[in-house]
């Protein structure tokens, strides 16, 4: 299996932005309304978010799209660095549930900071709560994926550790638990994820629960050699979710919280529309999802997102509020993960768009 060196591809993302988030920002290479769209959301949230100390998965979220930003446009706000250093680049720790994906998610925004500003972090915190993950899945436990968040929260940390150490064991680790979530919760006939497994069955199929399965298949996607073994089953699932969400987005951009229903909680939903931006868009510019039957899609959603959820004054709107379950979303209903999912998306319309500083 080759192992290709991820540091590699992250020095060039790391030059255009000067090498570090403590230089004073530079210009963006581009002069971009996407570009505008994005600070004016990153620094909204900086200036106005709530509870931004914690290296918990809302914070984790905000933060990898905040990196995405600053190799996007070229501009810092000068914070993720600071979270990072100031909370040790430890992730949060639970005895009770020693794996429990949310409190992995911090890792991804970690190595962000590592590949491609700041070689010289540490991640012992990373690497011991993956190394102690995978020994217990070789011991024969599967299930701590049991929720489609957590594809997102840890799948994506387990690829890119496993680059980085050279250790396969991570990639098998990180398959067992995959397939193990992918058999009680992917539904074929759909092509789509249940939340967990209470509703299965149930026919709801929730927006920001998939919403993160397709983010951490993309993330995980953009970094697995392609000779990987593992490969074929993510990107089977990932092209067979792209193929469903096109057919069933909104006429207006957005995606139903309910994603089958478009009578249950009808109004917009800004962070399953988002991530699903986000993740389609890589799929059109990596070449793997075909452009004239899914860059509309994006363009759509990114329309939807930029003129409907972005504010006036920065703040993106319509975020469902933490939940299990499709929900309704008011147009002050904000959060950092809908911050973070906002920037994702708007770093790949601007690689579709020819905008982008990377």
């Amino acid at each position: 299996m080759r192992f290709p060196g991820i540091r590699g591809f992250g020095v060039l993302a790391a030059t255009a932005v000067a090498g570090s988030l403590l230089t004073a920002p530079v210009a963006a290479a581009a002069t971009c309304t996407i570009s505008d769209e994005m600070v004016s959301a990153g620094n909204y949230w900086v200036a106005n978010g709530t509870n931004l100390d914690a290296p918990d998965w809302q914070n984790a979220t905000f933060h990898v799209g905040n990196l995405a930003l600053v190799r996007t446009t070229g501009q810092s706000n000068h914070k993720t660095y600071p979270w990072a250093q100031a909370n040790s680049y430890l992730l949060p720790a639970d005895p009770q549930r020693p794996f429990f994906p949310d409190n992995q998610a911090a890792g991804e925004a970690y190595l962000d900071l590592y590949t491609y500003f700041h070689p010289e972090i540490p991640l012992d915190s990373i690497r011991t709560r993956i190394r102690d993950e995978v020994a217990s899945v070789q011991a024969g436990h599967r299930d701590y994926w049991n929720y489609a968040d957590a594809l997102n929260m840890a799948m994506p940390s387990f690829a890119r550790m496993s680059l980085i150490d050279h250790d396969p064991s991570y990639l098998d680790a990180m398959d067992q638990l995959f397939r193990s979530s992918e058999h009680k919760l992917f539904n074929e006939f759909t092509g789509l994820w249940y939340r967990d497994a209470r509703f299965t069955g149930s026919g709801v199929f929730w927006s920001r629960g998939n919403g993160w399965a397709l983010a951490a298949l993309t993330k995980v996607l953009q970094v697995l050699p392609a000779d990987d073994p593992h490969r074929p089953e993510y990107l089977r699932v990932y092209q067979k979710m792209a193929s469903t969400l096109a057919l069933v987005q909104r006429r207006d951009g957005f995606w139903n919280s309910d994603l089958l229903n478009p009578w249950d909680h009808g109004g917009p939903e800004s962070s399953g529309t988002a991530f699903f931006a986000f993740g389609i868009g890589w799929g059109v510019t990596a070449g793997i999802l075909d452009a004239a039957r899914f860059r509309p899609v994006v363009d759509k959603a990114w329309t939807a997102l930029s003129t409907k959820s972005l504010q006036p004054n920065g703040l993106i709107g319509y975020v469902q509020p933490v939940g299990d379950r499709p929900a309704t979303a008011k147009a002050t209903d904000t959060a950092a993960y809908g911050v973070g999912a906002f920037l994702l998306a708007g770093q790949e319309v601007a690689k579709l768009q020819g905008c982008s500083a990377e």
